[in-house]
């Protein structure tokens, strides 16, 4: 059950983001990203471990959408708090991703490869929903171009931030192993 309340949090959150971003509302996830977390931090066994997943996966996750913004790939709607670097509803969604990963994702992590081709597959996916269904982000350069920079960012960070979990649990005392249940 704690696995199927992950994934729906995180898609209230991701859809209350996106949503909102695209019509222009920054800030609506940000109650979405308060329950998940009261949720999440209330029910896990690992929560100095996934606390410190989300603080890092936030700050890889906002320097390569910003990296994507500087390079010119890509445009945000509600671009806040400050233009130029990734907007807060993407951090939001970074914050939320890491909560899946030692929990709703955690069968990925003996499964590199398919952890890999969810990555390729799967961030651009979201993007694509993200511009053509909500209008919350636009693409500056040939989609094409930009398709194969998500798919290259995620195909890498997908598997690293599981097996970064992993770790992560390791490392903090009183943390043990949680499988997807």
């Amino acid at each position: 059950m704690k696995t199927v309340l992950n994934i729906v949090l995180f898609q209230a959150l991701w859809l209350t983001c996106v949503a909102g971003a695209g019509r222009g509302y920054a800030w609506v996830g940000l109650p979405v990203l308060a329950v998940f977390c009261l949720v999440h931090f209330t029910t896990s066994a690992i929560r100095k471990a996934d606390a410190a997943l989300l603080a890092i996966s936030v700050v890889i996750g906002a320097a390569c959408d910003t990296a994507l913004l500087q390079g010119g790939f890509l445009r945000f709607e509600q671009n806040l708090p400050v233009a130029g670097l990734a907007p807060v509803w993407i951090m939001m969604l970074w914050a939320g991703f890491a909560l899946t990963l030692n929990h709703s994702m955690a069968f990925f992590k003996s499964r590199p490869l398919w952890s890999t081709l969810f990555g390729v597959l799967g961030g651009p996916l979201a993007y694509w929903i993200a511009k053509d269904v909500w209008s919350a982000v636009r693409f500056t350069a040939p989609d094409w171009q930009v398709y194969a920079a998500l798919a290259v960012i995620w195909g890498v960070l997908t598997p690293a931030l599981l097996a970064l979990g992993d770790k992560l649990i390791a490392q903090f005392p009183g943390s043990r192993v949680h499988l997807a249940n």
